[in-house]
């Protein structure tokens, strides 16, 4: 299983990737764990990361890209993935496709997760509340979710088109999404 999760900032992809890779046997590779810790490394890239993070900014393609990859080729060879958090923008998903096709990686499907901004708002500041995030407040959570919705949004009909779209409602109780991201995988006749 090779499996993108598509959501905005609190609808649940961490939760979500989680749960199903445990499911299936496969990798969560959470692309924004992977660059906070690259950021905490403290490294050149790291520091870059960080201040794109603490506006709450998308990070550069290409170093998203360098991130991601080997942990992402390493987990295909080992038999899948849930992918959450990337790709984030048009021009990402273009150039993992064309990385996924020089490698024969097909990918099976994409997730997205949706959510009333309020409902996210709310949840990421409950986050925070328990120790969350530096970039859980109310001002940068507004920004993200702009951010969010002007960049990652163009994915929905970018992976619709080529047909392997799967859309869930993630304002419901996590048992209940996870029902029905399986429910919509079955619909593609991708579930183990």
């Amino acid at each position: 299983m090779k499996l993108l999760l598509l959501a905005p900032p609190g609808a649940g992809k961490g939760t979500q990737g989680e749960r199903l890779a445990a499911e299936w046997g496969v990798r969560h590779i959470a692309a924004g764990d992977l660059l906070r810790a690259e950021a905490q490394a403290g490294t050149a890239t790291g520091r870059e990361i960080a201040a794109y993070q603490a506006r709450g900014d998308l990070v550069p393609d290409q170093i998203v890209l360098d991130a991601l990859t080997p942990a992402v080729v390493d987990a295909a060879a080992d038999g899948g993935y849930i992918l959450d958090g990337f790709p984030r923008t048009l021009p990402q998903a273009r150039a993992a496709a064309d990385l996924a096709a020089r490698l024969g990686v097909t990918l099976d499907a994409a997730v997205y997760l949706y959510a009333p901004e309020e409902v996210l708002t709310w949840r990421l500041l409950d986050r925070a509340s328990q120790g969350g995030r530096a970039d859980d407040v109310a001002d940068v959570i507004s920004h993200r979710l702009r951010v969010y919705a002007e960049t990652t949004g163009l994915l929905v009909p970018y992976y619709t088109e080529r047909g392997i779209l799967v859309a869930v409602d993630a304002d419901q109780p996590p048992d209940s999404v996870t029902a029905d991201i399986r429910a919509g995988l079955s619909g593609l006749r991708l579930t183990r």
